[in-house]
């Protein structure tokens, strides 16, 4: 009998039924509902052997404009992204969203948790690209929470007292590449590597510390 299907998994219980899921976009612009989505990585996460929790695999798409989306030419400059590019193998959206979304529901069931929770460096960006996606492709299956989420910034500046994603890896002794942030993948990566160090930086704190009496 595997974890999932006995008592609660302990990423189950860490999390109250969810599985932190990281996560990070590129897109067009700002606006969500206009602005075209071009890049979805998530990262999956596990505990280990050792109790603690560690990024376990990334999926990532790159993505076709949806048909009308608005490109901003200095969006495009600072994220470098080529829209048209014919070696990004872009995806309609829908077809990238369900290919995120599968591994993310099977992650889900195998950490026996309810939903996956987004886990973002100011995650209200994220989140709501991705709930206009989902909304403009009907897909009914989204294995996220549309409103609730986790902040690498807020817990960054409580952790380290920092808020910019690179400042935060520099304090946290994460190397950090400037050359190649702005992808989905390598930020999204970066950040769950900061989230699983300030979690289990966390949980070492506490066990660390009796309960007050």
């Amino acid at each position: 009998m595997n974890e999932a299907a006995s008592t609660p998994s302990r990423m189950a219980s860490r999390f109250r039924g969810f599985l932190p899921v990281v996560v990070d976009v590129e897109t067009g612009g700002f606006e969500a509902k206009t602005d075209a989505l071009l890049e979805i990585a998530a990262v999956t996460l596990r505990f280990n052997e050792a109790g603690q929790i560690e990024p376990e695999a990334t999926h990532a798409c790159h993505v076709e404009p949806f048909e009308g989306a608005n490109l901003d030419p200095k969006a495009l400059a600072f994220t470098g992204i080529d829209p048209w590019h014919p070696f990004r193998f872009a995806k309609p959206e829908r077809e990238a969203l369900l290919a995120v979304f599968q591994p993310v529901r099977k992650a889900v069931r195998d950490a026996g948790c309810n939903r996956a929770i987004l886990v973002g460096h100011n995650p209200l960006f994220d989140l709501g690209f991705l709930n206009a996606a989902v909304e403009r492709t009907k897909i009914k299956r989204n294995p996220f929470h549309p409103f609730s989420s986790f902040d690498t910034a807020t817990l960054g500046g409580v952790a380290y007292g920092q808020t910019v994603l690179a400042r935060i890896a520099e304090v946290a002794g994460i190397d950090w590449d400037a050359g190649e942030a702005h992808s989905a993948i390598y930020d999204a990566e970066q950040t769950a590597k900061i989230f699983c160090r300030i979690v289990n930086l966390w949980d070492t704190l506490r066990e660390a510390s009796p309960p007050a009496e």
